[in-house]
């Protein structure tokens, strides 16, 4: 497992490799140089060397350069690697590095710049295995010429530890075990405390989570540079740790995008947007021009928020800017269209720039946006085109393509589908298609349909499998069977307070007092708290969030006298309330009023209140949107003729003269 402690036993198992080319090039009996003797650079075959343009050319000329007695000079030797793996090359890359290690192997002395270049080589290539430069630095501390190691070999060395770490996480203990023991060899060199090689050892302690250690090292190194302090500072955010990673960041003297991009980052991950967008609008001061993975993130966070015109923003930024508008970056856009409720925008993105992508991503966000929009047929005829343009679909693609044929009440394509993603594409279910399977039988109706599957589900159902068929249960009012996945959920998750909330609503909306207030008592006594359903509207750059019965904003006085107004409006146009969405037994009056200042109520008067006649109000909800508000809102927007487009945790609303998109199937 530790590379430093293997013995080296017979030839090196690249040798082989050597066999077909000395077979072909036989080595002359002596080299016209001795490797310590000079070569002119206006030698012909080097000149010719010099002006070779692809590896190709290369390996064409070495057959020269071996009869010539040239090829095993060090420097002639160091010059072949070189442009083997750095020039541009029609074959395969993997190959070329194969002639390089051969290179290497058949010179008598070679120098260390020619090791470090095949173990830089080596670490950063996908066609070999990461371990290949560690067998490399083995060889040369046990190269009888004793080239010494330098700053960058270890340097080199360590990379590929990172490299191996990020690709098979499964051998974490292992890798850094290894990388401990190559900064030991380092400190016998004297470059244990040298800042390439600390860098290194700091990016690679973050990347396993070993925090402690890596600010060890932090404070071990004998000068510390940027990349220093991001990769630190990127081993707290990616462990979660952001109170920390902003206090280095608040310590940093000199930040560059790198900094800003990590810090936003961190807060996007954690779901911090608000906060995220607040960092980028200091880096804008600051001066600090943003690349392709600051704005992907600032996407990120105007989808979540819904702010549609900081991200109009940053799509005109980047075109502008001319930003490189990588995969992520055009998916980060659709998506932030998409959830920002302009499908049409995130199409005309997806037609103009994704469709010509021969990657999955700008795809997937095409079909998320399709899904939450309840666009169904437009989902699976996209899906579709994808599989005629041979786009290949991931485990994301199809939890889209599922949710869509859910919210469409597409049985029969959801069925199939979810055969054709293991059966056609060997892509196991997890546990989001399962759950989207029980959501899609369970909004059909077919509740012993839905619970059958769960029964046969390979893997464990979680409390969200359970959840979904609870919510079936809800909307088919099967009360029996939500009795009894209730008390499933709860002996799965005890903190689950939001599927025990769900299950008093189920009484409450059936008469079943009691049942509710026993519920809400359990809750209480346990102490879990459910999460506070708030939602927010977005007003010149200005984000305003109300929770239920809010009092704090500004506005209030008049929004609750706004909010009189419209109680009266609505009973005249024939609205009534749902009085079962409320979960105490309180007289009929008192339960309207209870519903009358639901947060989306608060967002929707303050929107109609603050804005031109005609302008869409566009509301984001934490929580999924119940049924009273949902029917109210479809009467304000024929009352005020107004187009109100509301996003819930589940997917969008469009309410306009009196209807909504979801058809009331949500």
């Amino acid at each position: 497992m530790l590379f430093l402690t293997t013995r080296v036993v017979g030839q090196h198992p690249l040798l082989p490799l050597l066999r077909p080319i000395f077979t072909l090039f036989p080595l002359p009996s002596s080299c016209s140089l001795l490797p310590h003797e000079p070569i002119s650079i206006r030698h012909p075959l080097l000149a010719a060397l010099s002006s070779c343009r692809s590896p190709e050319e290369v390996r064409c000329l070495h057959a020269r350069l071996v009869t010539s007695g040239l090829a095993c000079h060090p420097f002639v030797a160091s010059k072949l690697v070189h442009l083997l793996v750095t020039l541009p090359s029609v074959d395969s890359p993997s190959s070329n590095l194969d002639y390089a290690d051969i290179v290497l192997w058949a010179t008598p002395s070679p120098t260390l710049f020619t090791y470090n270049t095949l173990i830089r080589a080596h670490s950063n290539s996908p066609h070999r295995t990461v371990n290949s430069s560690l067998l490399l630095f083995r060889y040369l501390l046990r190269d009888p010429s004793r080239p010494v190691p330098n700053q960058y070999t270890f340097a080199f060395v360590l990379n590929s530890c990172c490299r191996r770490l990020e690709k098979d996480a499964d051998e974490g203990l292992a890798v850094v075990m290894e990388a401990e023991q190559v900064r030991g060899q380092a400190a016998r060199w004297g470059l244990g405390a040298n800042l390439f090689v600390c860098n290194v050892v700091i990016r690679l302690y973050g990347s396993w989570g070993m925090m402690e250690e890596a600010e060890r090292v932090f404070k071990e190194c004998s000068a510390r540079d940027l990349f220093s302090w991001n990769s630190l500072m990127g081993g707290y955010v990616g462990v979660g740790e952001m109170q920390r990673a902003r206090i280095l960041f608040g310590e940093m003297r000199k930040r560059d995008v790198v900094s800003w991009s990590t810090v936003i980052a961190g807060y996007v991950q954690e779901g911090s947007f608000m906060e995220a967008m607040e960092l980028f609008h200091d880096m804008q001061l600051s001066g600090v021009a943003p690349n392709e993975f600051t704005l992907t993130s600032i996407l990120t966070a105007c989808a979540n928020l819904v702010a549609l015109d900081q991200g109009r923003w940053v799509h005109s930024y980047i075109n502008r800017a001319k930003i490189n508008l990588n995969e992520r970056l055009l998916a980060g856009l659709i998506d932030m269209y998409a959830k920002c409720g302009e499908i049409n925008w995130a199409l005309k993105v997806f037609y103009e720039e994704g469709i010509s992508k021969r990657t999955v991503w700008p795809w997937n966000a095409m079909l998320g946006g399709f899904a939450i929009h309840g666009m169904a047929g437009d989902a699976v005829d996209l899906f579709e085109r994808m599989r005629s343009e041979r786009i290949a679909p991931n485990k994301v693609t199809f939890i889209s393509l599922l949710s869509a044929c859910s919210h469409g009440s597409f049985l029969d394509e959801g069925r199939t589908y979810f055969e054709l993603m293991k059966g056609v594409y060997g892509i196991d279910p997890e546990i989001e298609h399962y759950g989207c399977m029980v959501d899609l039988f369970g909004r059909a109706g077919l509740l012993n349909e839905a619970e059958e599957f769960i029964s046969l589900m390979p893997i464990s159902p979680d409390f969200i499998i359970w959840s979904a068929l609870l919510n079936a249960c809800r909307i088919h009012r099967n009360i029996d069977r939500a009795e009894r996945v209730g008390r499933i959920i709860k002996e799965l998750d005890p903190k689950q307070v939001g599927c025990q909330v769900l299950l008093a609503n189920i009484y409450s909306r059936s008469g079943r007092w009691t049942g509710a207030r026993d519920i809400r008592n359990e809750v209480e006594i346990s102490g879990s708290k459910k999460t506070p359903g708030w939602s927010s509207i977005e007003l010149s750059g200005m984000f305003h969030q109300f929770l239920v019965g809010d009092q704090s904003h500004p506005q209030a006085k008049q929004i609750y006298s706004f909010l009189d107004e419209l109680s009266i409006k609505l009973k005249k146009a024939g609205y009534e309330p749902e009085l079962g969405e409320v979960l105490v037994d309180i007289d009929e009056e008192d339960k309207e009023t209870a519903l009358s200042i639901h947060s989306e109520k608060l967002a929707i008067a303050f929107g109609l209140m603050n804005t031109e006649v005609g302008t869409v109000i566009r509301i984001v909800k934490n929580l999924r949107v119940c049924i009273d508000c949902h029917q109210a809102t479809k009467f304000i927007s024929k009352l005020y003729d107004r187009e109100i487009i509301v996003r819930d945790r589940v997917r969008f609303h469009y309410f306009k003269d009196g209807f909504c998109s979801c058809k009331d199937y949500w």
